[in-house]
């Protein structure tokens, strides 16, 4: 409940926000609040005040200056599908909605760029590029609901990135509203440009700390002429892991190079029923595309070296029909998984590819130690494994046994040269761990610029920035 003061500070607020974006597009409502008080984020949830949905890229920077102006606090939130607790408005305040902003504005093929505003729908960039015979390679896993301003935001990557890179690959240039109600304009369409610092690159990953997306330009690329497929089961999780490093070592760089564990599969296949192999301990799902020519030789001889590193049998899907369901099959571990258990905790633990084998193998002994079952999936050929812990938040002594092994997690990753988050954010969840990875110097120059841009701290507080952080030699051992 307000007090008093807090009344009449939030009918000023409610009353400038009417102003800005009418009052149909403002919901201070029980229901309206409740919806956006969480995120994909198991046991998250604040309620914030109110939700607003400006129109345009002014009505965004006016509605931070007023927030700025009256020191309450602000979450960008595309569709929530983050796994970081970013979106969750853990201090009240203001939650900012980006439906009225979800227009792809301009397709350029002479300089193979396409601008949109934030609130678009990922798949709908593709699907619009790809109808133009042109390619927008970053596909996270929730592509069919995401926004392009959560990707940016979160840096997001996807099944793509080892042979194509990440989102911050494709941003060309960006509109964003600042905490003072200023607009900015960072980059643009060019191949090259050192004018100053790299504004674009600070804002991309910034996870809504420091900004909110008002608009991009991304980088189009040519769409591959065709591509191939292929299954390779194995019995033993560590040989699966030396495949990847074994292919990458000889020069191969496929589009895609996922893993997925035996549990994994098991809870794929009951969800989508398309014939996936549950009688072997892990599978590698291989990709190559390019001009025709070169994918048959690259797929040859990525068969022969899983063989060579004993896996039991490599599958050619038959066609695109049957390449496309195990792609989708693929996208669908984690919601496959989250059916299992009425608590579904992913993370996101990243290592160097050489590392990946020695990553797996440490995953299934932490599972084991604390007697969790932990599902593990992932980009294995860029080293991005998602260890998929099947709990149940009300069981609180199991819970306690799983921060403490996926504290080991994050541990292991560190100490083979990996990092806490390779592509799912910091957010609320991260924020102890992150001086391991950074220092307290690195965090002390993150900061520096957080107060620079946001002196009052109303951009997605409780985020990226932990009140109190874990030391490592806390961890349980």
């Amino acid at each position: 409940m307000f007090s008093a003061n807090e009344k009449k500070k939030f009918g000023k607020l409610k009353k400038g926000l009417i102003d800005i974006v009418g009052s149909e597009n403002i919901d201070d409502s029980t229901s309206g609040r409740l919806v956006y008080s969480y995120d994909a984020t198991p046991n998250y949830q604040s309620l914030p005040d109110v939700i607003v949905a400006p129109g345009s890229a002014e009505e965004m920077a006016a509605v931070l200056k007023l927030c700025n102006d009256m020191e309450t606090p602000v979450y960008a939130r595309g569709s929530g599908t983050n796994l970081c607790a970013d979106t969750c408005p853990l201090k009240g305040g203001v939650v900012l909605l980006f439906k009225r902003m979800n227009q792809i504005l301009e397709l350029d093929k002479e300089n193979l760029t396409i601008t949109v505003q934030p609130g678009v729908i990922t798949k709908e960039i593709c699907d619009c590029v790809e109808a133009q015979g042109l390619f927008y390679p970053p596909d996270p896993g929730s592509m069919a609901i995401a926004t392009i301003g959560g990707n940016i935001s979160e840096n997001s990557g996807g099944l793509h990135g080892l042979k194509y890179g990440v989102t911050r690959d494709y941003v060309l240039a960006l509109q964003v509203a600042l905490p003072n109600g200023k607009l900015i304009r960072t980059g643009g369409k060019l191949t090259k440009d050192v004018a100053g610092y790299d504004l674009t690159r600070l804002f991309i990953g910034s996870e809504g700390t420091l900004g909110v997306i008002t608009e991009a330009t991304l980088k189009l690329i040519p769409k591959p002429e065709s591509q191939k497929t292929i299954l390779a089961l194995y019995q033993d999780l560590e040989a699966a892991g030396r495949s990847v490093s074994s292919i990458i070592a000889n020069k191969m760089i496929p589009a895609t190079l996922e893993f997925l564990d035996q549990d994994t599969l098991k809870a794929v296949e009951g969800f989508a029923h398309i014939g996936l192999p549950t009688n072997v301990q892990a599978i590698l799902l291989i990709v190559q595309d390019g001009p025709a020519e070169i994918v048959d030789r690259d797929i040859q001889r990525i068969a022969e070296i899983c063989r060579e590193q004993q896996a039991v049998d490599v599958q050619l899907a038959a066609s695109e029909e049957e390449a496309q369901k195990l792609a989708t099959a693929r996208r669908t571990a984690l919601s496959a998984l989250a059916r299992l258990k009425p608590t579904t905790i992913l993370e996101d633990a990243t290592v160097p590819r050489s590392e990946i084998a020695k990553m797996v193998r440490a995953i299934a002994d932490i599972a084991q130690k604390y007697d969790l079952r932990i599902s593990t999936f992932g980009h294995a050929g860029d080293g991005n494994l998602h260890p998929t812990c099947l709990t149940d938040a009300r069981n609180t002594e199991e819970m306690e046994r799983v921060e403490k092994a996926f504290a080991e997690i994050f541990e292991k990753a560190i100490e083979l040269g990996g990092t806490l988050t390779g592509e799912h954010g910091v957010g609320a969840t991260k924020a102890p761990y992150l001086k391991w990875k950074l220092g307290e110097a690195g965090l002390e120059v993150m900061r520096g610029i957080k107060q620079s841009i946001d002196p009052k701290g109303i951009m997605n507080p409780g985020k990226v920035f932990a009140d109190v952080s874990i030391e490592r030699e806390a961890t349980a051992k």
